[in-house]
């Protein structure tokens, strides 16, 4: 487990490509997307530059409420998040790690496996 608790992945992809192989790959498994926060977007709307940065928040009631009711602190950090930012290398997608999600929260272990499907879908949609 990454000490800051997240875990990052190159994408061979742009951040929009990236973004959509993301939803597509999350939505064909059940997950909703609730929004795309367009940062570098926002950002430009004020007259600032940044680089392409979206984030993409996502989850799953029926997966998510019973961890917040065994930890409601968790609540914090749901639904969960994927960044996707280019970089001077690169794009790449960072995500919390559900072990550091677990540690952080104390939630009970047999239930910390509601969240660690993402954390296998993401790698591949980037592949």
């Amino acid at each position: 487990m990454p000490e800051n608790g997240l875990i990052e992945l190159r994408s061979r992809y742009s951040v929009e490509e990236t973004v959509q192989k993301l939803e597509a790959a999350l939505s064909g498994k059940g997950l909703q997307i609730f929004t795309v926060v367009d940062h570098s977007g926002e950002a430009a709307k004020v007259g600032l530059n940044m680089p392409d940065t979206k984030v993409i928040i996502f989850g799953s009631p029926k997966a998510g409420t019973p961890l917040m009711l065994a930890a409601p602190s968790l609540a914090i950090d749901l639904p969960l998040k994927a960044l996707v930012a280019k970089d001077a290398s690169g794009v790449k997608v960072t995500y919390n790690d559900p072990e550091y999600l677990q540690k952080r929260h104390g939630v009970p272990p047999e239930l910390i496996k509601n969240l660690a499907g993402a954390g296998l879908l993401i790698p591949k949609a980037v592949e």
